[in-house]
């Protein structure tokens, strides 16, 4: 009788008991930690970002690579930046090979690119500039480092994003000009259509070939008492330059970090804030008004008075922030397969015999600068892998390219993203040389003559766009990644 009675009392039990429903994913602990490591050359190291090499003579101001790593409990994912003209993908796998060994975060969800200040060390050889093996293998460890501390950083934390505004200092350096008065490119022909940097108030100036963009995007993380973390700003600004050609700079993406960390009082943090600015779109975007000539500034006067704008605009933003505890993160990585713009064999010989002329000496001039780098494509493969990589942060959407992106791609991606705001981190996990669209190919100019620092085919940014918007799509339509990576 009493056997029955307790079968009889847990079927009722039975009947009405429901499963416990799984932790809904914001009930996990959103976190965040942030990080930099100095990434400062010796004196005498290569540098690169013109035609012809240079020798630093001076450090201006200390080089870094800034991080920030964001948990939400299910997904962890790091985006790094490097004061660097442009990183090749080697170096960069080889920081993420230690990482993701190290951390257990995967490498697929690491970001990392360069700032492309053009005063820093040589990391791959473009022109007539070669890297410095010591410094590279230096910077792969300083960098997985650098993630690995904003690991261990990790804390509760509060984010938000925004977009601020500077339209002053972004101005499309490719022009049309009248016709008959475009000069030859170095292989010998007029019939660019554009020209980069033309000259301030050129008197042939007609128009730019392109569009600018102004949003200074924000990401910011605070922890749950709004002590500033890190803020992650994106600015389409090629760079600014304005200091002597052998000095060691971050450009003003470094003044940038210090100012906005003032504009937030939060200097002297435990753990320390870290400021820093991402490149956007700015394959043909610089920060000369070539339609009207601006008074003249001081040695590095010119990168304060740029940082002290979009830091200004950022700082706006960032007032407006509405704040989250927690999240939804996910990250895509796809890889890309892209042609090469190869040189035929009559290009090739006709190159081999102007280095001829050379005999050894530094090369002078356009036409011996683009001889040589034919000769260099020529060993290229006529195909190239490029990785891209779309990120979620809540309903933001973040873009990466291994590319210099023309504006009006990041424009175009921005547009079509299932997220609002969106924005596009460009030399991102590697180095692919300039990516114009195919409409401004076939208007000529710098960015499209053939050379080491150009040279994917002519439909590679419709091809690319394409990838990152499908994506984009899968973040937006899942928000769900692996479980791989967490601590």
């Amino acid at each position: 009788m009493f056997h029955k009675q307790t079968r009889l009392l847990l079927i009722g039990v039975l009947s009405v008991w429901v499963p416990m429903a799984p932790a809904k994913e914001k009930d996990k602990p959103f976190r965040a930690g942030a990080a930099t490591s100095n990434i400062t050359p010796r004196l005498g190291i290569s540098v690169n970002g013109g035609m012809s090499d240079r020798s630093a003579a001076h450090v201006h101001d200390e080089l870094h690579f800034r991080c920030i790593v964001l948990d939400d409990g299910k997904t962890r994912l790091a985006i790094g930046t490097i004061d660097s003209c442009v990183v090749p993908r080697d170096v960069i796998d080889a920081a993420k090979q230690i990482i993701e060994k190290e951390t257990k975060l995967p490498a697929d969800h690491v970001l990392i690119s360069a700032t492309h200040t053009h005063y820093a060390p040589t990391l791959t050889s473009v022109f007539q500039s070669d890297p410095d093996e010591a410094y590279r293998g230096f910077l792969v460890r300083r960098v997985a480092d650098g993630v690995r501390r904003a690991i261990n950083n990790l804390a509760p934390a509060k984010i938000g994003w925004a977009v601020g505004s500077e339209p002053n200092q972004v101005f499309n350096r490719r022009w049309k000009l009248k016709p008959g008065t475009m000069p030859p490119n170095p292989f010998g022909s007029t019939d660019d259509k554009v020209r980069m940097n033309p000259g301030v108030e050129n008197p042939n100036l007609v128009e730019p070939a392109g569009p600018i963009d102004p949003d200074v995007s924000v990401v910011a993380v605070q922890s749950r008492d709004g002590r500033p973390m890190a803020l992650l700003a994106n600015y389409s600004l090629h760079y600014v330059g304005g200091c002597p050609g052998d000095h060691i700079s971050a450009d003003y993406y470094g003044v940038f970090a210090d100012r906005i960390q003032q504009l937030l009082k939060a200097d002297r943090l435990a753990p320390p804030f870290v400021g820093m600015m991402t490149n956007g779109t700015s394959g043909d975007i610089n920060n000369i008004n070539f339609g009207k000539r601006q008074p003249g500034q001081p040695p590095y006067g010119q990168m304060r008075l740029v940082a002290d704008a979009t830091a200004e605009a950022a700082y706006k933003a960032y007032e407006g922030i509405t704040w989250h505890d927690w999240v939804p993160l996910d990250v895509r990585q796809t890889k890309v397969e892209l042609g090469v713009r190869r040189p035929s064999e009559a290009d090739v010989k006709q190159a081999q015999e102007i280095l001829a002329k050379a005999k050894g000496r530094a090369l002078r001039g356009m036409p011996e600068i683009y001889a040589n780098e034919t000769v260099n494509l020529a060993k290229y493969p006529p195909k190239v892998e490029a990785i891209l990589q779309a990120m979620r942060i809540g309903d933001l959407g973040i873009c990466a390219i291994p590319c210099e992106v023309f504006a009006e791609i990041g424009l175009e991606l921005k547009k079509q993203s299932p997220f609002k705001p969106t924005f596009t981190i460009e030399l991102a996990n590697g180095y692919n040389g300039y990516l114009p669209t195919p409409e401004q190919h076939a208007l000529g100019g710098y960015e499209t003559w053939r050379a080491r620092s150009s040279y994917l085919e002519v439909d590679a940014s419709t091809k690319i766009v394409a990838k990152l918007l499908a994506l984009l799509r899968e973040c937006h339509g899942t928000g769900q990644t692996s479980d791989a990576g967490l601590k």
